[in-house]
């Protein structure tokens, strides 16, 4: 690796845990309603402004200690864990699309990613504001690209691959969840799962969008059994599916186009 990209690497990583940050503050106001702008950070337990270097992403935490400075208590390690996690996605998209149109627009997918299976597993909802704007940045985003590589009609293709994507994606959860719902004879899935899947479909296209569901559902299902087995959920206990489509767009992001191409290699296609 070139040593003058380790600086730049650094920096990603440095913003995209700052935008972690951010999204703690989404993950926890915004099923509560609570404006995502005022007050400023602060302890959840006493409620004290936090300083600028309490504040430090990451390591604001690790110097703390995980406790506030003013009353002590504990600070959930959640918080440096999700600006690290949102650093290290910053890093590998930088590193892989580099300075371009797809490095701006997959930092903001995988944002959008993060704070709704966060909420989802936190409130078992998956809000509209999240899914109804990240649908309407996915189309932008398609058709941004779709335009700065074949014009006019780029852009056209890219908007109309988007909203197949987003149609698909809805109509396939919708589906699945009648079929589920049947079966179980209760609510398998709710309405925002389709939301969310139509947004991934935005995003990525029908095709890579099908591969994050097939890698959600499989996931799901593992993780289901395995709970199930260890006694951690009921049969008919809800399991919250949001991370998972959020894994499964995530992985699809990064690997779905190898796996399409070894499928259709696979099958002579």
């Amino acid at each position: 690796m070139d040593l003058l990209a380790v600086p730049a690497l650094v920096l990603v990583f440095f913003v995209g845990a700052s935008i972690g940050s951010f999204l703690n503050v989404v993950i926890y106001r915004l099923p509560a309603g609570l404006s995502l702008i005022y007050p400023p950070s602060r302890c959840p337990h006493c409620l004290t402004r936090l300083r600028k270097r309490e504040n430090i992403p990451v390591f604001g935490w690790l110097r703390l200690k995980g406790k506030c400075a003013h009353c002590k208590s504990s600070i959930a390690p959640r918080y440096p864990l999700i600006e690290a996690i949102t650093g290290i996605l910053f890093v590998i998209v930088f590193w892989i699309f580099g300075i371009s149109i797809q490095t701006l627009g997959y930092w903001t997918f995988l944002s959008w990613l993060l704070a709704l299976a966060m909420i989802d597993l936190d409130t078992m909802t998956l809000p509209n504001p999240l899914t109804q704007s990240g649908l309407v940045l996915g189309l932008v985003f398609s058709t941004i690209v779709g335009f700065l590589s074949g014009g006019i009609v780029g852009a056209i293709g890219g908007f109309i691959t988007a909203v197949i994507g987003a149609i698909v994606g809805i109509w396939l959860l919708d589906l699945i969840a009648i079929v589920a719902s049947m079966i179980l004879g209760q609510t398998a899935m709710g309405a925002g799962d389709s939301k969310l899947m139509a947004m991934i479909g935005a995003w990525l296209g029908w095709q890579l969008m099908l591969i994050g569901g097939f890698l959600a559902c499989l996931t799901g299902a593992i993780v289901g059994i395995a709970a199930l087995k260890l006694g951690r959920l009921s049969r008919r206990q809800a399991m919250p599916f949001g991370p998972f489509l959020a894994l499964g767009a995530g992985l699809s992001l990064f690997y779905g186009q190898a796996m399409l191409s070894s499928y259709l290699q696979l099958f002579a296609l």
